[in-house]
């Protein structure tokens, strides 16, 4: 959808809806330029349309990136008021970029919208692909424990098992012989059979 397309359909009637959610049709189009989704920045993204338009055939909608919302509320109420030409639109978020498919919903609420957030602003801090290891882990309903599993990256289990007892143990007294021989394999199945988690290089305990 083009901005000059939604205002050349301004009727009273939407106007009003706008309004009634606390826009004018200027502080609208400042709303707009604000919220569409540059693909270039690698934010989240959807696509919002409207259930009632896609069953007519149409895909009038915009892609709103979802880091420039402050939360939920403020989402929700921008998305109605694009479909304010609806007398209560029934929103349809029919495509999505750059966060996890298990978070995506066609029918997205507030807790989707705020587990999204979580994610981005947790992207932010770490490595993307160590928040995915996470999910693909944990799960995507809660992000709220990710610094306090997130343990590092290695390249493998035993690198970690290693890791582990070159950190816990003080080995400068231990003979040689023993001390290159140790069987990080079998830590390693150890620590990772209850007390630890390994996905694509990334740790998390399971504490």
């Amino acid at each position: 959808m083009t901005l000059e397309k939604f205002l050349s359909t301004l009727t009273e009637a939407k106007k009003q809806r706008l309004e009634d959610l606390g826009f004018t049709p200027e502080q609208f189009v400042d709303a707009y330029n604000e919220h569409a989704y540059d693909y270039e920045t690698g934010n989240p993204a959807v696509y919002c349309g409207t259930y009632g338009k896609y069953n007519a055939g149409s895909l009038f909608g915009q892609w709103l990136d979802l880091s420039t919302f402050y939360d939920a509320d403020e989402f929700f109420t921008y998305c109605r008021a694009l479909h304010a030409d609806e007398p209560d639109p029934e929103l349809m978020m029919q495509d999505y970029e750059n966060f996890p498919r298990e978070m995506y919903d066609e029918c997205m609420g507030a807790d989707e919208f705020d587990c999204i957030k979580e994610y981005f602003e947790l992207c932010e801090r770490y490595d993307r692909d160590a928040v995915d290891a996470y999910a693909n882990i944990f799960g995507c309903s809660d992000f709220n424990n990710f610094e306090d599993k997130y343990i590092g990256h290695w390249d493998t289990e035993e690198d970690f098992a290693e890791h582990i007892i070159w950190e816990c143990y003080d080995l400068r007294n231990v003979p040689e012989i023993v001390k290159y021989h140790i069987d990080y394999e079998a830590i390693a199945r150890e620590l990772f059979m209850c007390d630890y988690n390994y996905e694509d290089g990334y740790v998390f305990n399971n504490y």
